[in-house]
């Protein structure tokens, strides 16, 4: 079987979440009127900007790194897949939601699944990793988990 997979990808597809969450945080930031709702988004699409410039950096020092650990073909595909299809699908594309979402609650549920995802992912990811980027990966799971806090205390205060 031919090799599916290049540790360099995880990193690409980090770089896309972070880009499809800017894209779709700074839209429904100036879809909603609130103050709050306007600057917790748009806090939210500044974050996923600093976290991408944080995978471009780990990325252009990947070069030709293996993992340390044999991973079966299975698990680089399961890491694609989950990327594909639920991070990445065109239902779920950031332009696309952020139309049909008709309200702050389906905003809101739709950037905490965004948040999960992506911490799903970068858990998954830390596998693939060098060792000293895997600090660097927690450090942005930690900060995953701050924006899905805050998103749930919003939605607490609807």
């Amino acid at each position: 079987m031919g090799k599916f997979f290049e540790p360099s990808e995880i990193l690409e597809f980090a770089i896309r979440i972070e880009e499809n969450g800017e894209r779709f945080y700074r839209q429904i930031s100036k879809r909603f009127k609130p103050k709050e709702v306007k600057e917790t988004f748009n806090y939210l699409a500044d974050e996923e900007v600093k976290h991408k410039k944080i995978f471009e950096n780990m990325l252009s020092k990947i070069e030709d790194y293996q993992p340390p650990q044999s991973y079966p073909e299975e698990y680089f595909l399961y890491l694609r897949a989950y990327a594909d299809e639920h991070i990445f699908t065109k239902e779920k594309q950031a332009q696309v939601m952020a139309k049909k979402i008709k309200n702050i609650k389906e905003a809101i549920d739709f950037a905490l699944q965004i948040e999960l995802d992506s911490i799903l992912y970068y858990l998954e990811a830390k596998n693939l990793v060098s060792t000293d980027q895997v600090s660097i990966l927690n450090k942005v799971i930690d900060e995953e988990h701050r924006h899905y806090l805050k998103l749930s205390e919003m939605k607490k205060n609807l």
